[in-house]
């Protein structure tokens, strides 16, 4: 840098006439011949620069003085420190440093040629605000402390960044104020301390250039890189939030400037104390050079003996200096063999220890031998205790996590509810501690008003039996191929029952499938196709193939052929947990209608009961219009999933049809959460009925026919009052206009059952976007299984 910044509040002049001054003190009063003349020397010396003194504004002039200005403040830079001292002179917040220590010189020499010097984390406004505070302290007089440790960093030749803390000495400045600089008052200080971020204010009580800086300040720089790399490696592992990739890029730079290695690799080997086994990190992105590409390990198998004691034991490091000498000694055993996989040359393997448990081993590998050994194992000291409590604290997070899944997917206490039950611990607890004896009572609310719904697989028994018919022809086929080949080559009479036994199997397989169907197979393959498969083995070595051939196509817990089930289970799975997942997505946007309680489960599809109502939020009133807004929502879901259905039918092994149904029911309940059962029920016998239309509906008829009321392609709205009917025909006429529905709109009478009568049905088409590129493009059911057939 060669001229001062424009915005700062005074004119720097780089000067050294406080140096000349303290020279002329020194003179009067030094009794040393030898001191007095050198004294006199340096001051005639001076003389003959005057600008030295009276002041330089323009930074490149200073390039004419380098020899004088060494001369001038040899005592403050001697020259028998210059190779062990970071010191240079400057003036402040420029960025410009001069009269440089050789060592300096070194350092800064090293760094790549466009690297620009600027100290850390300080903008304009910061160092504008920090130099009138230094008006304020150095020529009024107050006492102001808005010191902060300052750095700089600059890189090495290897590319490492080394950090440099700078102690700043400002003996010999003066600052005196300019015709145009303003006066302060204590009014002024009080305003300016008050509004330290409104940058117009200071610049309005402190012009720029209105005040003259003149002098230097000498900097001296402490490297501080290993204090720094701990500090930033506490903040990375006990604060910051980031994602699982960058967390470890960091550890591994932050290393990396420890260890002075440019390449220098971090792993992390998990300790499973329950089966005494390493394991990897859950994290994808995180490596275990212990482990290379295995799951787990033995840990005697991991290491080596030495290595086991040390770590395991004795809790203390493991180096290997050079892994091509410790493979010779140990034989090649699994460390250095997957030490050498992954190009390591030298290793330290630190166990992480935490209230005296064994949690994981942290490893540092580096691409050339002796880079990492027993020595520089000393730097780990430090820094291992933060990573111990970083990995407990994961480790927790982790297990939290898993309570948290285990919550949501195996019990039914939803977040919306939650605060009822905490309140019921709180007293449980309460009285446990009082007497000993305490009891979790049953937790009800009342007036709630139901919402429940469905999708299905359309006539899912149908396409599971299937499946298991075409399973079970496709193997007697490949036994009856067997069998032939078999009879060929020797014409048993053995062979001929048993072939006449499949045929008569396959026709009774062809025409039908009966539940005790597949039991009467598998008892023929037991009695009387297994024992004569282990025989046909040894007849020929092309009978043996076709026999192993056929084995291993068989389930092995089962001995029947899974392929057609397979893919059936396959489907549902995916279609499930497809449909969970985004009825779960789409209920966080739910509930910021109105806090709700929320259940879903899965069946041939996925079914989801919702309860809402003022008993069930604490401290928030209770509107119908909420009711409103959550029925609008679940019928605009309804439509999404059907769409999200069949999108998935394009990946899915086998096709299947989808039917939809909702159930609206006007009137409110109580709802009670069953302590022996751990879920919510309906509470009293009037509210039962509620459950028994849900587990019926679906089977029901229209009156008068043999139609079910759910059909493919189209939603089943199901009521008993004409008001229900009213305010679901608005929301499918809004749900037309935004495509989400066709316009075929049919109004049904339900048949009776049992224990209930009077129900109606609301049936209307929907609409499927088969391309979601093309999302304004949409089509009927019957043109949707046109493209996807």
């Amino acid at each position: 840098m060669t001229e001062q910044k424009e915005e700062l509040p005074f004119e720097i002049q780089i000067s050294f006439h406080k140096v000349v001054e303290q020279y002329k003190r020194q003179l009067k009063h030094e009794e040393s011949e030898v001191a007095r003349n050198y004294i006199k020397s340096i001051l005639e010396h001076v003389k003959s620069f005057p600008a030295l003194t009276q002041g330089i504004k323009d930074f490149n002039e200073l390039k004419k003085y380098k020899e004088p200005v060494r001369v001038l403040l040899d005592d403050l830079f001697p020259s028998v420190l210059t190779n062990n001292e970071i010191k240079a002179a400057s003036v402040p917040f420029q960025n410009f440093l001069f009269n440089r220590s050789k060592r300096l010189k070194k350092i800064m020499e090293s760094a790549p040629n466009d690297f620009e010097l600027e100290i850390r984390n300080l903008d304009n406004k910061t160092i504008y605000v920090q130099e009138c505070i230094n008006i304020l302290n150095d020529y009024y007089g107050y006492n102001i402390d808005y010191s902060r440790p300052l750095y700089f960093d600059i890189p090495d030749e290897q590319g490492i960044i080394r950090r440099f803390r700078i102690a700043l000495n400002g003996d010999f400045i003066d600052i005196f104020p300019k015709e145009e600089a303003k006066k302060i008052t204590d009014e002024d200080v009080d305003e300016l301390l008050q509004n330290v971020e409104n940058i117009d204010l200071w610049k309005e009580k402190f012009p720029p250039q209105s005040w003259v800086f003149k002098g230097f300040t000498i900097v001296n720089l402490t490297d501080v890189t290993m204090d720094d790399a701990i500090s930033e490696l506490k903040t990375a592992l006990l604060f910051e939030k980031s994602t699982e990739q960058d967390e470890l890029l960091k550890l591994e730079e932050i290393f990396r400037s420890i260890y002075k290695i440019p390449d220098l690799r971090v792993g992390f080997t998990v300790y499973n104390p329950q089966d005494e086994m390493f394991e990897k990190m859950e994290y994808k992105e995180a490596n275990s050079y212990i482990l290379n590409d295995e799951l787990v390990s033995e840990c005697r198998e991991g290491v080596c003996e030495e290595g086991f004691n040390n770590i395991f034991k004795d809790y203390s490091f493991f180096s290997i200096a050079n892994v091509e000498d410790y493979a010779k000694k140990t034989k090649n055993n699994i460390l250095s063999r997957r030490l050498k996989e992954s190009d390591v040359k030298s290793c330290i393997l630190a166990p992480v220890v935490k209230n005296n448990r064994l949690l994981g081993v942290l490893e540092l590998v580096a691409k050339k031998k002796n880079q990492l050994n027993s020595i520089n194992t000393i730097k780990l000291d430090e820094i291992l205790p933060y990573i111990a409590t970083a990995v407990d604290r994961n480790r927790s997070d982790f297990e939290n996590r898993v309570k948290a899944v285990i919550q949501s997917e195996c019990t039914s206490i939803h977040p919306s509810v939650l605060w009822v039950f905490e309140k019921e611990a709180k007293k449980y607890i309460k009285d446990y501690d009082d007497d000993g004896l305490a009891s979790f009572k049953d937790i009800v609310f009342k007036d709630i008003y139901p919402l429940y719904g469905q999708i299905d697989v359309v006539a899912s028994s149908d396409a599971r039996n299937e499946a298991i018919q075409k399973d079970l022809l496709h193997q007697l086929e490949e036994i009856q191929s067997i069998i032939d080949m078999a009879y060929k080559l020797e014409e048993l009479p053995i062979y001929e029952q048993v072939k006449f036994r499949i045929s008569d199997f396959m026709e009774d397989l062809d025409s039908s499938l009966n539940a005790s169907s597949e039991q009467k197979v598998f008892n023929l393959l037991q009695k009387e196709v297994n024992p004569i498969m282990s025989h046909l083995r040894n007849q020929s070595s092309e009978l043996k193939e076709l026999v192993e051939e056929y084995q291993n196509k068989l389930n092995p817990e089962t001995g029947i052929i899974y392929n057609h089930r397979k893919n059936y289970d396959k489907t549902v799975q995916q279609i499930n947990r497809t449909m969970s997942r985004f009825l779960d997505r789409k209920q966080i946007d739910a509930q910021k209608i109105y806090p709700h309680y929320f259940e879903r489960y899965k069946t041939d599809g996925v079914d989801h009961n919702i309860y809402i109502g003022a008993s069930m939020v604490k401290e928030r009133p209770f509107n119908k219009v909420y009711l409103y807004n959550l029925r609008l929502w679940q019928l605009s879901t309804m439509c999404e999933m059907e769409n999200r259905f069949y999108q998935l039918q394009q990946t899915t092994p086998i096709k299947l049809d989808a039917a939809s149904l909702i159930l609206v029911y006007n009137s409110t309940m109580s709802i009670r959460y069953r302590m022996d059962e751990k879920k919510f029920d309906v509470d009293g016998t009037y509210n039962a009925r509620y459950e028994i239309i849900k587990k019926r509906i679906d089977k029901s008829f229209i009156k008068g026919t043999e139609e079910r009321v759910t059909q493919k392609g189209k939603i089943a709205i199901v009521y008993s009052q004409r008001a229900d009917e009213k305010e679901y025909l608005r929301y499918i006429k809004y749900l037309q206009t935004k495509n989400y529905l066709g316009d075929e709109v049919e109004l049904l009478d339900l048949e009776d059952v049992q224990g209930v009568v009077g129900l109606k049905a609301i049936r209307v088409e929907v609409l499927y976007t088969p391309n979601s590129n093309e999302p304004d493009r949409t089509i009927t059911y019957e043109n949707l299984m046109e493209e996807l057939h």
